[in-house]
């Protein structure tokens, strides 16, 4: 999955690789979601012709109805009894009117029939565009999407309007009077200062009052305490802490967005304001002095996961300034495993010390392919997946963070530890803070005598959430806020 197309690939517990909006959904709803809640066209057709071809349809023509969206309803009965829902959220992404998007958009229709309506409810979401030059918003995209909706035989019953403007009531009204929906269920979605007031904002607006009477539920009352005071904090936060990501998907959000959410979710906790730095690695490496002068303005340097060997060599340059200069430092994935190398190399002294991944070839792996998946390289069926268990060593900064021994986080990278070099490593004040209950995998790596320098083998960014964030993220920016102040 491309980082460029895709954004970030999420990962859930059970190893799921998934668009970010997975996480998205992690984050606002506090579940564990897992590989039932995501599903692609292109999953779809090949189940399908995979049942074809071991004649499950006994010869028969497949068509779009109903084979396919047979399939797609099966997807929806799977993820709601696999998660013991009592209520179901589906998106169907896309927009109304996609040709990719015609089956999903007929399998609601047809659950609506099947269901009842007061089970199956459709929310629409739409724009309201904004003329600055005459000063309005227009309703008629919505229009015209809701009737693209209606030749699909989905009559939406509840319109979110998505504008960068207040809108104003009549226009409400105007939308719930063509577009044949009652005006209460006609709903302002308008752009907030932060993502996280949105539900704050839709439940201000009665969505929950809505729902409760389409649905026939009894009485809803959200907790939101917890919530408001959320984003009280975020309002509130006024001091600012730079923080520096160092990668090579520069001013491409979504590559890191789970990481950027942890971060500024840390920071809000302790009423600060996350200020977040683009370090490009590969014009550290180039000795670029622009870049450089941006890396030295940074309270904290976080280095994310990633595959291939571009702009590592810059990666490895700023794990060493972090170590020499006592800089706050957190690697996720390839982040701990820089850690490794640049330590081998600078205070191990290992000169060659590198990944197999860079370099297959080298003397000294401190990271490598596991000696039981070489026989299996390819690229989609190597990587560990998903949750695994961990085992945090007492007196660590990791154990100090988590206060628990037994911890269990979500992995997706190919390469590990060698475990030759542990020894020589942990001489010099490298510390394995966190390993598989076995002892076999390296889990966490701390530098000793440093105010934080931590990497995790893992992604602890899948879970962390915005109001109790995750406890790494949290430890490392206790320890920018400790040295600022």
């Amino acid at each position: 999955m491309s980082p460029f197309q895709h954004g970030e690939v999420f990962v859930t517990d059970d190893g799921a690789e998934t668009d970010l909006d997975l996480g998205h959904y992690e984050r606002f709803i506090d579940e564990n979601l897992s590989k039932y809640s995501t599903v692609t066209t292109g999953r779809i057709y090949s189940e399908v012709l995979d049942r074809e071809r071991k004649g499950d349809f006994l010869g028969g023509t497949i068509q779009v109805v109903p084979h396919i969206t047979n399939a797609i309803k099966a997807k929806i009965e799977l993820a709601a009894t696999a998660a013991k829902a009592e209520i179901l959220v589906i998106e169907i992404g896309g927009t109304v009117g996609d040709i990719e998007g015609e089956p999903f958009l007929e399998a609601l229709r047809q659950m609506r029939m099947e269901k009842g309506k007061e089970n199956v409810i459709s929310v629409h979401l739409t724009l309201l565009p904004y003329l600055a030059a005459s000063n309005e918003l227009k309703t008629k995209p919505t229009q015209l999407s809701v009737r693209e909706m209606l030749r699909s035989g989905v009559q939406p019953d509840v319109i979110l309007c998505r504008a960068d403007k207040d809108i104003p009531k009549e226009l409400l009204e105007k939308i719930a009077r063509f577009c044949n929906v009652e005006p209460a269920a006609v709903i302002p979605a308008p752009t907030v200062a932060s993502i996280y007031e949105v539900p704050l904002t839709l439940q201000a607006h009665g969505i929950t009052k809505v729902l409760e009477h389409k649905m026939q539920l009894k009485e809803v009352n959200p907790k939101l305490t917890e919530w408001r005071k959320m984003v009280e904090n975020i309002a509130a936060a006024e001091t600012e802490v730079t923080i520096g990501l160092c990668g090579k998907y520069n001013h491409l959000d979504d590559a890191y967005l789970s990481v950027l959410e942890s971060v500024k979710s840390a920071a809000f906790a302790l009423k600060h304001r996350a200020k977040i730095v683009w370090i490009d690695t590969e014009k550290i490496e180039q000795d670029d002095a622009e870049s450089w002068k941006k890396l030295k303005s940074c309270q904290g340097l976080c280095v994310p996961g990633g595959f291939g060997k571009r702009g590592t060599e810059g990666k490895i340059l700023v794990a060493k300034y972090a170590r020499e200069k006592k800089v706050p430092y957190l690697g996720l994935c390839l982040g701990a495993q820089i850690m490794g190398i640049e330590f081998a190399r600078n205070v191990c002294k290992l000169q060659d010390a590198t990944s197999e991944e860079f370099d297959p070839k080298a003397k000294h792996q401190i990271v490598h392919f596991l000696a039981d998946q070489s026989e299996a390289r390819a690229k989609g069926g190597t990587m560990r997946l998903g949750a695994w268990p961990c085992i945090v060593k007492k007196g660590s900064k990791a154990h100090k963070a988590y206060g628990a021994i037994n911890i269990s986080e979500r992995h997706r990278h190919r390469y590990e530890f060698n475990n030759a070099y542990r020894e020589v490593l942990e001489q010099h004040g490298f510390m394995i803070s966190g390993t598989s209950p076995d002892g076999g995998l390296v889990e966490i790596v701390e530098v000793e005598k440093h105010p934080f320098m931590v990497g995790s083998q893992f992604h602890p960014e899948f879970k962390s959430r915005p109001n109790r964030p995750h406890p790494l993220f949290a430890a490392f920016l206790e320890a920018i806020v400790a040295q600022e102040s």
